[in-house]
């Protein structure tokens, strides 16, 4: 008579996520930046003050890679928007919007501008794709 072994389901489970690293604390619930172009995130802020402004990976964009990006907005305020125009590429917040808002953009090569279209004038910022 041949004798079998039974293992429960939840055992084989824990098993299986321990092997894969699942279950641990994460210490952002951001998605990951990637390190090339394609689907990389970006952060853009504005509010709840007078300030705007454009990251990646926590530091001021000034230049990127052409390709495609996540463009996860943070809008604080109901009096601001977050605008960004370059080649191909018009995207914005609603002034009376507030909240968290993404965009999939695709960037080509040139210069891009993001601005608070109400307050244009001291809030805006500008990077280059290359």
């Amino acid at each position: 008579m041949r004798t079998r072994l039974i293992v429960p389901a939840a055992l084989l489970a824990c098993v299986a996520l321990a092997a894969t690293g699942c279950g641990g604390k994460r210490k952002s619930s951001a998605p990951p930046a990637t390190d090339g172009p394609s689907g990389a995130a970006l952060a853009g802020s504005v509010g709840p003050g007078f300030e705007i402004s454009l990251k990646r990976g926590g530091q001021p964009v000034t230049t990127l890679k052409a390709g495609t990006y996540i463009l996860n907005v943070d809008d604080q305020s109901d009096i601001h928007d977050f605008h960004l125009t370059g080649p191909g590429v018009d995207v914005s917040t609603d002034v009376s919007f507030k909240g968290t808002k993404s965009f999939t953009i695709t960037l080509q090569a040139g210069k891009y501008h993001f601005q608070c279209d109400p307050h244009a004038s001291s809030m805006n910022g500008d990077f280059t794709v290359t």
